[in-house]
This record gives structure tokens, C-alpha cells and sequence, in this order.
């Protein structure tokens, strides 16, 4: 994607129409059966999504490969923080799901090592550090494709009751 076609297309991201209410017949997204497919980093059913696409390896790590595309910047080149944050919680939440079933992120903690730039690969992982019966600590890390550690997550998370 060339510069100035990311330019158009942010431009045409801040023309989209906003509602102005939302509807009562809107659900909490927790609640919609479909709340998979339109999850904001993973869902296939989600146009404004991450798409990313993770898989659980042998060593018990779910991996998934990511290039982030330029309409995620915060400033020219460099992805947004938030964005980095969300991939990570994302790793962690799927590893999570897949090795113990459901759980909700109660805590994350991030430590940003080097920009992560628009347009190369990267690669994610997540993977669980400890358990017990309420909580489970998962960790994440963002890398280049010179196996550069860009980011780096700790994560809390609570089985539900």
C-alpha cells in the first residue's frame, strides 16, 4: 500500500457516517452469539478489523503472523501503541481460551522495546506462565522478522464464576 493510497483511505474512514444513537436493540457485544466473527482482532466477520489468524504449536504457544498495515500508525511509520496492545492481549487471550477455556483479561502490562513499524512482518506469540483456580498469567511478545523483540505483555486472567 503506497502513501498516498493510505491517505485516501483514512480519509475516507473519517467521512464514514456515525450514528448518532445507538439502537435498544443493540446487545453488549459479550452478548451476541456471534461475538467470534466480529471481534475487533480476530474476527473474520469484522471490516475494520486485525484478521489476525493464530494457531497453538507444539510448545503449547499460539503464533500468528502480522503485517500492520499504515492506517494503524499513530505517528508516520510507527504502529499505534494501542494497537500493539491489543494484538498482545489478543495472543495471550487466545492461548488462554484454547489451553484452559474461557477467561476474561483482569490485567495487562506492556513494555514497548522498539517502534513497531507499518509494512514488515511480525510475528506473535502468546503463551501461558502460571495458573491457579481463579487466575491465570499468560505473557506476549511482538517480533520482527530479524527476530527483534518489539513488544513485549504480561497478562492476568480471571475465569469466570
Amino acid at each position: 500500500m503506497t502513501l498516498n493510497s493510505c491517505r485516501m483511505n483514512k480519509e475516507k474512514l473519517l467521512t464514514r457516517e456515525i450514528p448518532e444513537e445507538i439502537s435498544e436493540k443493540d446487545e453488549p457485544m459479550q452478548n451476541r452469539n456471534d461475538s467470534t466473527s466480529s471481534c475487533f482482532a480476530c474476527g473474520t466477520g469484522n471490516p475494520r478489523g486485525l484478521h489476525l489468524q493464530f494457531v497453538l504449536n507444539e510448545d503449547q504457544r499460539m503464533v500468528a503472523k502480522w503485517t500492520p498495515d499504515c492506517d494503524l500508525e499513530g505517528y508516520h511509520g510507527i504502529v499505534h501503541g494501542g494497537i500493539v496492545s491489543t494484538v498482545l492481549d489478543e495472543a495471550m487471550a487466545k492461548v488462554v481460551a484454547a489451553i484452559e477455556g474461557k477467561a476474561l483479561t483482569a490485567e495487562i502490562r506492556v513494555r514497548f522495546r522498539r517502534q513497531v513499524p507499518s509494512g514488515e512482518v511480525t510475528h506473535i506469540r502468546g503463551w501461558i506462565d502460571s495458573r491457579n483456580k481463579k487466575l491465570i498469567n499468560a505473557e506476549a511478545d511482538l517480533i520482527a522478522q530479524d527476530g527483534t523483540e518489539l513488544a513485549h505483555a504480561w497478562g492476568v486472567f480471571l475465569r469466570p464464576r
